[in-house]
Formats: C-alpha cells, structure tokens, sequence
C-alpha cells in the first residue's frame, strides 16, 4: 500500500487556550529560575512539579525529567518530543533583567524565552493534550533535558538509555515553525602549535605563533571535495586563539579553536583525517560531536508536514538532535535569530500558535498511521 496523508479534522478544536495559558505561566516560572547548562535543578523540579500537579508520572536522572503518555504499549512505535530547559549566560548587553519575565507589546521578555522555553513549554502542552487519549496509533515520550548548550555528558545522551525505544523525535528548537529537516552537526577542535621562548628583542626562540599562522588560513581557505547538494559544504571557522605570557617573550605555545559544521557527505572521522594530514599542528577533538542528520523529503512525517502547509529547510545550527540516532525534526516556535541575544523574547501567540501546530501534526500522523499501519515501523 501507498503512503497517503490524510488529513482529518479535528471533531473539537483542540483547547489551546487553556494550554497556552497553562504554557505561558510555566515559561515565566522558567525564565525567573535560573537554568544555566549544568545548574538546571530548579527549572527540572519546576517541570516534574508540573506533570505531576496533572497526574502524569515523571522519571528523572540528573536535572533530565521525561514522561510516557498514559496507555504507553510496548506494541506500538514511540515519537519522543524533546526539549531543553538549560539557557546559555546572559550576555552583557541586556538592558532588562535577564530573570524578570516582563510583557511588552507581544513580547515575553526573558533569558531562555526563546531558546528554548517556548519550544519545550509548546511540546510539553501537546503531550498533555495527548496524554490520555487511550487509542493512539503511537506512544508519545516527552523529555525536558539539560545541559543542550554545552553539549555536556549530563543532557539527553545521558537518558536514551532509560528511555527504551525511540522511533522518531520532534526536537523542539526555535524554527518559526518550520520543518527543518536536515541539520548540521558540529565538532570542536583545540589545536596547538608547539615553539620555543626567547626573548623578544634578541630574535631568540621559534614564535609558536607565527607557526599556527599557515594552519589558521588553511582552515580559513580549504574547501572539502565533497558537497552535499542538500546541506552545502563542511564550514570550517577559527574562533578563538591564546598565544604568550608577557610581551617580551616570544610565545613557546599557541592554541586555538576551530568550529566544524559537518555534512552528511563526511563522517567526523574522515574530516579529521583530512585535517591532520593538511596541518602541521596538534589537532584534539572535543567529547560530545554531534552528528549531522537528515530526513527525506519523501518522509511520511514530512509529507504530512508539508499537506499541513509547512514549510522546509536546512538548519546551519546544531542542538541535541546529533545524539540521536533516528530519524527526527527541528521545530519550534521562536526565531533562531533571537537565540542568545540581548534582550531575548518570544511572541506570546508564537506559543499558541506552536502548540496548535504540534497538536495537528501528531494528530494527522495519527490517522496515517490508523489508515496506513504498515508506516509503523517507517518512521
């Protein structure tokens, strides 16, 4: 049998008032609780308090707090909606208080507001649609996970283990509700070039500096062979370099960093091969490389998307969708552009609106899946 979408409505709309007000309170007990990556015990009591509050039974390992919709069968393919809760520092150019959620003209101010508090309080208000509906065609697992910003050991890599089972993900990051249905993946280098200290006005030593200098404009100037029509190419971008103790002395070592953004043409470890053999420098990646992904637009999930009128795109951005190791979709309400800015919002109907398009999409691919079992094992 063919693939078809079907898109039926709803018998009642789906009370996303109700929800969305629910949804906003939570997100500004979020945004007045300090969450940074690693320190999010208070914002994971917060969210456990909530289910809980509506009899929905939580696990937790660390500040990770997941829950399974209440006629979860093992018989059935699980969709795990995912989220983070954790927010990066606030930046030095905030004119407001960071942790005073403040409305103004539409806009939730607040450090996490956008990134990604209204993703995870947006997922979290379909799941509970969703939760006690005992004929679903799939079971729903929703995880609000920490340490995403730093890509830290602690986050949801920690938990897929404990999860069980996952046959497809909704990953809720800032898309403007679009379907990004490919991502980049993201390794982090500290290279190090090695010299000798002299003194500077005696043009003694070798300048560790001036060495890292052909491998800096290498990883400026290299284009890799392969391209992927569909993500373009591995980006390489040196953005951070330390060189020297005092400014008579010729620096003995230079480190830097460099940014990758992988593709799906290149595993991790082929693109480090080719730049070990390129460079002259000491090359160490970083614990945690997130792996690119991509789904098809062939996929039943996309297609449904796209019969729902979204549209679809290429994130050059990486979240904790590179620990997965299934298929899944970036999306969320928000702007990636607000991420980690000064003054960071997100747009009070941006909430409701998200929350009513996560609800019709799992709904409509509750009927594909009533309508076309055989999908089941597709995702």
């Amino acid at each position: 049998m063919s693939f078809q979408v079907i898109n039926e409505p709803l018998t009642e709309e789906p009370p996303t008032s109700t929800l969305a007000d629910d949804a906003l309170l939570l997100l500004k007990q979020l945004i007045a609780t300090p969450s940074l990556s690693g320190s999010e015990d208070r914002t994971a009591d917060l969210i456990q308090v909530f289910l809980e509050n509506r009899g929905i039974k939580t696990r937790r390992l660390h500040h990770n707090v997941w829950s399974y919709n209440q006629y979860f069968s093992n018989d059935k393919p699980t969709i795990l909606l995912n989220s983070h809760h954790d927010t990066v520092k606030p930046n030095g150019g905030y004119s407001r208080d960071p942790y005073c959620p403040e409305i103004i003209d539409g806009k939730l101010y607040g450090l996490g507001s956008n990134d990604a508090g209204g993703c995870l309080v947006s997922l979290l208000s379909a799941f509970i649609y969703f939760y006690n509906i005992p004929d679903l065609a799939y079971n729903l697992c929703f995880a609000a996970t920490a340490e995403e910003e730093n890509s830290g050991d602690n986050g949801l890599k920690v938990i897929l283990p404990e999860i069980g089972r996952i046959d497809f993900a909704i990953v809720g990051e800032p898309t403007q509700m679009n379907m990004a249905i490919a991502e980049m993946g993201c390794m982090v280098l500290d290279c190090t070039t090695f010299g000798k200290a002299g003194h500077a006005a005696r043009n003694e030593g070798t300048n560790a500096l001036y060495k890292a200098l052909p491998d800096i404009t290498w990883f400026s100037d290299f284009m890799f062979p392969k391209q992927s029509g569909f993500m373009g190419p591995v980006k390489m971008t040196v953005t951070e370099i330390n060189a020297g103790i005092q400014h008579n002395i010729v620096p003995h070592e230079c480190h830097f960093t460099v940014d990758v953004r992988l593709s799906d043409c290149y595993s991790a470890e082929e693109v480090l091969t080719i730049i070990k053999d390129h460079t002259s420098c000491e090359v160490v990646p970083r614990q945690g490389i997130l792996h690119p992904s991509c789904l098809e637009r062939m996929h039943p999930v996309v297609r449904t998307g796209v019969a729902l009128g979204l549209k679809t795109y290429v994130s050059p951005t990486s979240s904790d969708q590179g620990w997965l190791n299934v298929p899944s979709l970036k999306m969320g309400p928000g702007d990636s552009a607000r991420s980690h800015m000064a003054d960071e919002y997100i747009m009070v109907t941006e909430i409701s609106e998200g929350i009513n398009i996560y609800i019709h999409l799992l709904r409509s691919m509750l009927y594909c899946l009533i309508h076309n079992p055989e999908i089941g094992r597709r995702f």
